[in-house]
């Protein structure tokens, strides 16, 4: 969008932005089992469990309050997991009145996915099926902006969607606007943790 205004109309307000905002730190998700989901994450997906939180119980109101959840739920595992550089993952169960047991569809207000940069797509997706994972389909070529890169979903066992992306040689808009791609910073760092890293000063994606 241009920054052309119409004749007559006041100066834009400057965008507000959240003070000190530095970048995603972690992302929760809500499973049914977390000694399943441990040994998904863990055994097949390969992220590492870094340690655990005591249970959140009989706190009441708070749980309304501070989570927005029912005053009787109760927060029975809380584990938190890396995933290669990517952000934390903060895995709960609850336990609690009238759960909803089935995820939300990605069509659905509050459908969500997470995705997991790597480097070779095929090998993956190979790995995911040998292993028992639900793989929604053969991996897509992307357009557009984002030329260069594959893309695939697949299931967790309680039936949450994940992806798996792959751009190697870095995606279309990303390259045309010279913006670093954290994925292939971490990537090239993973194969080669000794070199040092460059003294030229490069844009951050965000």
């Amino acid at each position: 969008m241009g920054d052309t205004q119409r004749a007559g109309s006041s100066a834009p307000a400057a965008r507000a932005a959240l003070p000190g905002l530095v970048g995603l730190d972690h992302v929760g998700l809500t499973v049914p089992d977390i000694e399943q989901a441990t040994r998904f994450l863990v055994d097949v997906l390969g992220c590492e469990l870094l340690y655990e939180l005591a249970p959140i119980t009989g706190r009441g109101e708070w749980m309304r309050e501070h989570l927005g959840v029912d005053p009787a739920a109760e927060v029975t595992h809380l584990r938190f997991f890396r995933c290669g550089s990517s952000p934390t993952l903060e895995v709960f169960q609850y336990a609690a009145p009238h759960q909803r047991l089935d995820p939300p569809r990605n069509s659905d207000v509050g459908g969500h996915h997470v995705a997991l940069y790597v480097e070779d797509l095929d090998a993956a997706v190979a790995h995911l099926r040998d292993a028992g994972v639900e793989v929604l389909g053969e991996p897509t070529t992307s357009s557009g902006p984002h030329l260069g890169q594959r893309w695939v979903y697949f299931l967790a066992p309680w039936g949450a969607q994940l992806e798996l992306v792959s751009y190697p040689a870095g995606r279309a808009w990303y390259r045309e606007h010279h913006v670093e791609e954290p994925s292939l910073v971490a990537s090239s760092n993973h194969a080669a943790p000794d070199n040092s890293s460059s003294s030229t000063k490069r844009r951050t994606a965000p």
